[in-house]
């Protein structure tokens, strides 16, 4: 169905909601993309100059790097509509002020003061729009003595504390894989669109959401902040050890299917488990907690001595039929072949003017009543921009010329 606007309406509980999507790279297009498989319109608008960084980052299709290859960026992006825009031209700003007034969330992640820059700042912009949703999501915020440092979701797991405690007590810090708070942050702010939206239905008030992804991230670790606080100890990195559990690590096998190695992570969280586990690995079984704890070095020695004897898959379903929580080390072609992702059609594949066809992550929430999925590929450079100028704006062939000329479009 083709809404009033001009774009094709998508199904599910956000039809109808409009979104104008600025964001680039990982955690703010991620947001859009979570809006998108829900039904709502979401325009992604990009810069014709400054190339988004997930354009360039692999893997591409056919392990030829592109701007229009990209698997990271057709992932976080599919579902939308592309249009580009320079915003530093006048008459872009006037196109996009026009799209503001069509929109009902606007989501950027420039660093704070750019869009003020322009005149396209929350203020601003809810004089055109008053009930303007807005979702401003940088790297620490808009406000504050480190508003104007920017970087990646790395820097962010840095400030947050994340990457000091990513790794082994006597080396220096390891961090997790990537920039870590490209996702957490996203969920944070979904939530939070979600619930400005809730607002705006019932008050008729717009809202602004000024979501800093280190403070985001922060909260993952409240328990422990909130324990050194109130007088408890600093954590640590403590490497694969936890407080909680015991034995709990990453464990070597025997390697098979030619694989140079083979790993199973293991994690025995109460009593009933270990005593399973004593029996296998010839220790005490009636050893508590504590005691575990005492002589952990002795059950690595020998939980290493008997998984290096036996593959990863052979000690995952010995361990699991016995509810000892155990996962063999997965690789990518593991997850391709996953029984569970499968199970869950986490990967999907659709049609692509360009490539064919294009493998796609799911949504990660799957809803009985509002199911959700991609209704299209990411946009390449520009590729709906006559189609949003002409049946959104309403834009002549001679006005979109005059735009072209102007630079607004590239």
């Amino acid at each position: 169905m083709t809404t009033q606007h001009g774009l094709p309406e998508g199904d599910g509980p956000l039809a109808g909601v409009r979104v104008l999507d600025l964001s680039w790279i990982v955690a703010g297009p991620t947001v859009g993309r979570a809006l998108a498989d829900y039904g709502a319109t979401v325009i992604r608008v990009e810069s014709p100059i400054r190339v988004d960084t997930a354009r360039v980052v692999g893997p591409f299709h056919g392990d030829l790097p592109g701007v229009e290859n990209s698997g990271l960026y057709g992932n976080v992006n599919a579902g939308k509509w592309g249009l580009t825009l320079s915003l530093n031209v006048p008459e872009a700003q006037d196109i996009f002020k026009r799209l503001v007034q069509w929109a009902d969330i606007v989501s950027e992640s420039f660093t704070a003061g750019i869009l003020a820059r322009w005149d396209l700042h929350y203020p601003r912009l809810r004089e055109l729009k008053p009930d303007l949703i807005m979702l401003s999501s940088t790297l620490l915020g808009q406000t504050g003595p480190y508003n104007q440092v920017s970087g990646f979701g790395s820097q962010g797991a840095g400030m947050s504390g994340v990457q000091y405690l990513t790794g082994w007590p006597d080396r220096a810090p390891a961090g997790p894989f990537g920039p870590y708070t490209d996702y957490p942050a996203p969920r944070f702010a979904l939530t939070a669109l979600l619930a400005a939206l809730d607002h705006r239905n019932r008050t008729g008030e717009g809202v602004f959401i000024d979501q800093a992804q280190a403070e985001g991230t922060l909260q993952l670790l409240a328990p422990a902040v909130m324990d050194y606080l109130n007088g408890g100890p600093a954590l640590v990195a403590r490497g694969n050890d936890d407080p909680q559990m015991c034995p709990h690590g990453v464990y070597p096998c025997s390697p098979t299917d030619g694989r140079a190695e083979s790993w199973i992570a293991i994690a025995v969280a109460s009593d009933e488990q270990w005593r399973s586990l004593a029996g296998l690995i010839d220790m005490e079984a009636s050893l508590s907690f504590d005691e575990r704890r005492q002589q952990q070095a002795e059950i690595e020695d020998a939980l290493i001595a008997w998984t290096a004897q036996r593959s990863a898959d052979e000690v995952e379903t010995m361990l699991q039929s016995k509810g000892i929580s155990a996962h063999r080390l997965a690789t990518t072609e593991d997850a391709a072949n996953d029984p569970q992702l499968a199970h869950r059609n986490h990967f999907q594949r659709l049609p692509h003017s360009l490539h064919g066809e294009t493998v796609l992550e799911g949504p990660r929430y799957l809803h009985s009543e509002t199911p959700g999925a991609p209704a299209r590929p990411a946009p390449q450079y520009g590729e709906h921009n006559e189609q949003i100028l002409k049946d959104v704006l309403g834009l002549s062939d001679t006005e979109i010329e005059d735009l072209a000329a102007s630079g607004a479009l590239s």
